[in-house]
């Protein structure tokens, strides 16, 4: 893994907001091609993180690299250069499918002429060239998540964010969903994933697990369960909340 690229360097960071301490000191990297998820209880610093990887905020101190540009100069090259999925549905749906998929990748800098022939692309491969021209509103929730991660990797991005990318959806359309996540992968995207599914941290290449702001611990999720005696990361999860909960000098904001 150590001789892999990393597209993500995370060094010291730290994001407070007047004295509360949102994220303290994380340190962490992400490779190329790889499938790293981003867990953590509500209020446990994960989406503030991730907005400063997306160049969406400033840190307060330390350094992140994402895709070669600096977090803090060159926050316009990182957004050019990701894919964001949000955990509420992101596309617009008042607009049809081809409408959306325009849109987006013109945020991005495509060329029209890319975009009619990547689009024509997608929609045969999924085999829904004939819903082109339908509200997205008309469609099922579980097309609705896997055409937002179309969206999201339409434009080619090295690395793709998904916020809870699965949230409210069926266990069928789930796995479905994470097949086109092992297929992005596999063709060298980077996944970084944040979610509040327990079992889908075991389709992660490594974990990280924040409590209260910190990282409690990061490894893959074979070398987590082994670690914490535990059958599956949910236990590893309680047992790292339970650990913070006993710690007689827990973080007070």
């Amino acid at each position: 893994m150590n001789n892999r690229e990393r597209v993500i360097q995370v060094e010291n960071l730290v994001k407070k907001f007047g004295n509360f301490t949102a994220i303290d000191h994380l340190n962490f990297e992400v490779f190329r091609g790889e499938i790293f998820g981003f867990l953590g209880a509500n209020g446990a610093g994960k989406t503030t993180a991730m907005k400063i990887l997306c160049g969406l905020s400033s840190p307060t101190s330390g350094k992140a690299v994402v895709a070669g540009f600096d977090v803090y100069r060159q926050a316009n090259q990182i957004k050019k250069n990701i894919g964001y999925m949000s955990q509420k549905f992101s596309l617009y749906e008042d607009m049809t499918l081809k409408e959306n998929i325009r849109f987006y990748a013109g945020i991005y800098g495509m060329k029209n002429r890319d975009i009619k022939k990547r689009m024509d692309n997608l929609l045969e491969e999924l085999n829904i060239s004939h819903l082109k021209d339908s509200l997205i509103s008309s469609l099922p929730l579980g097309w609705k998540q896997k055409l937002a991660f179309s969206v999201a990797v339409f434009h080619q991005p090295g690395i793709v964010f998904l916020d809870e990318p699965t949230g409210g959806v069926d266990p069928i359309t789930r796995r479905q969903f994470w097949d086109m996540t092992y297929s992005a992968a596999a063709q060298g995207i980077t996944i970084f994933v944040t979610t509040h599914y327990m079992d889908e941290a075991e389709y992660c290449d490594r974990v990280s697990i924040m409590v209260e702001g910190r990282i409690e611990a990061l490894d893959s999720p074979a070398d987590l369960k082994k670690r914490f005696g535990a059958k599956n990361m949910d236990e590893v999860f309680l047992k790292l909340a339970r650990k913070q909960q006993d710690h007689p000098l827990t973080r007070k904001t």
